[in-house]
This record gives C-alpha cells, structure tokens and sequence, in this order.
C-alpha cells in the first residue's frame, strides 16, 4: 500500500514541508514517485518517519539523524556505530529526563507554595520553607 503528502502528513501529523525537508535532507530513504512525479510512501518510509520524529523529539541533531540514517542503509556493517550513536543518545535523554525531573519538583513545591499562601492569605510563615534546589550548595 501507498500513501500521499496528505496522507502521511494527516497520519504522522507532520506538514507536508516538512515531509519534503526529510526528504531533500536525506533523512528518510528514496522515496517513491509515481509516473507523473507524485510522491508514493511506503509503509517502510512511515516506520522511518518514526525512527526520525523519536530522535529529532529527543533533541539528536538533524546532522546526527542523517548521519544514522545513512549508516542504517549501509547494513550490517554499520551495526556496531549505530549501537553506539543510539547509547550516547539514550544517555543524553536519560541525562535531560533526570534535569526536568528536579525541575518538575520545585514546580510541585511552588504550586504548593502558593496555593497554600492563597489559603492563608499571606506567605509570611512559608518564607521559612526551603526551596529544593537542583544546585549542588
């Protein structure tokens, strides 16, 4: 089966331009035209659009995305560099999960921190909490 722009782009959610940067980027494989120049997804290129919308969602460089889609047609060879590019990614992602993390638990103790000043109507007995701190003091 085949699929349009359109109908990648309703099913991926991507904008046809972006569709067409992947493309002129080389980040997804050749893609299909029919006679009159139309282009023709595969099911194949929908499972790469993935591949893709993870990596570039989780902040890999398009330099790097290209750089693994080109290993990834390259074979079997290629297979212990991409192990390692996909490591130093999940590490990365691990790193800034773990920063936003710390981040989201000043943001729940400031909620708390207001709400419970609204209730009380001033803050003057709350300004003797400590605030967690992500920095190392």
């Amino acid at each position: 089966m085949h699929y349009t722009i359109k109908e990648v782009s309703e099913i991926t959610g991507l904008p046809s331009s972006t569709l067409r940067y992947y493309e002129t980027e080389q980040l997804l494989p050749k893609i299909q035209r029919n006679p009159s120049g139309v282009r023709m997804y595969m099911e194949d290129d929908l499972e790469w659009m993935v591949v893709i919308t993870c990596l570039k969602d989780t902040d890999m460089s398009i330099k790097d995305i290209k750089k693994f889609v080109a290993l990834c047609a390259l074979g079997d060879c290629t297979l212990e560099e991409r192990k390692q590019m996909v490591l130093a990614h999940k590490k990365n992602v691990e790193l800034k999960i773990a920063k936003l993390q710390q981040h989201l638990e000043h943001i729940y103790f400031k909620a708390d921190y207001d709400e419970t000043a609204c209730k009380a109507g001033t803050e003057a007995e709350l300004k003797k909490r400590k605030y967690p701190s992500p920095f190392k003091l």
